[in-house]
């Protein structure tokens, strides 16, 4: 009787349901069955403590929830440049498989963060590879068309400054404290930026907005940027995860300037008003996940016996 009643009991069904949806999560944003995929596994093995490193701002940052609203806010910028959404609509499969290019931009994110350095340049190959492939041409202003490709030195610097200012943008709204401060984080993530070829990254917050306004002549909105943000907006993902994502989305918009929501065509969010609900939202997810993802739990792992060995 006693083992039935605690079969039955409330504790055990919300732990289990904890379970289910922490799981159903991972399982989603790796592209993974069983939400562990092998490269997180890997994180695990490796001789070296990696770019970064525990206490580092970069850890800080990218182990944190919101990095989902910055996720979010970077392809928002992305569809801000013509030639970066040429790219992505013509090289990827992200309207058939939406969870499946997420997965992948996942793997790069953790794997130069969390990996030792040997998995890090590994996985810095891999898109490097993927990078040579992505060309073709798209219509300029004057309807003419214009050659691209992904290894630009431009179209890699604004990738890159789309992706650091939008995950250091949520999480001064959502996050924690940054260890050194958010000039440390953009200095830790050059790294990241050079190893897939950027050329003289920005390394402090005042360079990473200078960079920025360098691009302001590109950007524009036009057909294939409003379908690109119409997507975003509804992705096909599982009916379960569309309240939560309606919100990262609201979040995401209103951490972008205003001038970039008038290009995309944004409604004007009220941070104060979106503020709240979206960290209410993300400390329930955090609640269910555990204050460590897979990825950092093995590579403090890692890191454990790398010092043991060095003992």
């Amino acid at each position: 009787m006693a083992t039935m009643l605690q079969a039955l009991s409330p504790d055990r069904f919300v732990n289990s349901a904890a379970d289910m949806i922490a799981t159903g999560f991972r399982r989603m944003v790796s592209g993974d069955p069983d939400g562990q995929p092998e490269w997180v596994t890997q994180l695990e093995y490796g001789d070296d403590a990696g770019y970064f490193g525990a206490g580092s701002a970069t850890w800080a940052v990218h182990g944190a929830l919101p990095t989902l609203v910055g996720g979010v806010r970077a392809l928002l910028m992305q569809a801000l440049h013509p030639a970066a959404l040429a790219g992505v609509q013509q090289h990827s499969r992200y309207e058939d498989d939406a969870l499946g290019r997420l997965s992948g931009t996942t793997q790069w994110l953790t794997v130069v963060t969390f990996g030792d350095t040997a998995q890090a340049d590994r996985e810095c190959a891999r898109v490097r590879g993927l990078h040579r492939k992505v060309k073709g041409t798209y219509p300029g202003v004057d309807g003419n068309e214009l050659p691209y490709s992904a290894n630009d030195s431009d179209l890699l610097r604004w990738v890159h400054v789309a992706f650091t200012d939008s995950f250091l943008a949520t999480h001064l709204v959502w996050g924690d404290e940054i260890p050194g401060g958010a000039d440390a984080y953009v200095r830790e993530w050059a790294k990241a930026g050079e190893l897939v070829g950027v050329a003289d990254p920005p390394r402090s917050v005042a360079e990473l907005h200078e960079q920025l306004r360098g691009f302001d002549p590109i950007l524009r909105s036009d057909a294939a940027s409003k379908r690109t943000v119409s997507f975003i907006r509804q992705p096909p993902l599982p009916l379960p995860a569309r309240p939560p994502y309606a919100l990262l989305f609201a979040g995401a918009s209103a951490t972008l300037p205003a001038e970039y929501r008038r290009i995309l065509g944004l409604s004007n969010v009220s941070l104060p008003v979106i503020k709240p609900v979206v960290g209410g939202m993300l400390g329930a997810l955090g609640a269910v996940l555990g204050r460590q993802s897979p990825s950092q739990r093995n590579a403090r792992r890692r890191l454990s016996r790398v010092v043991a060995d060095e003992g």
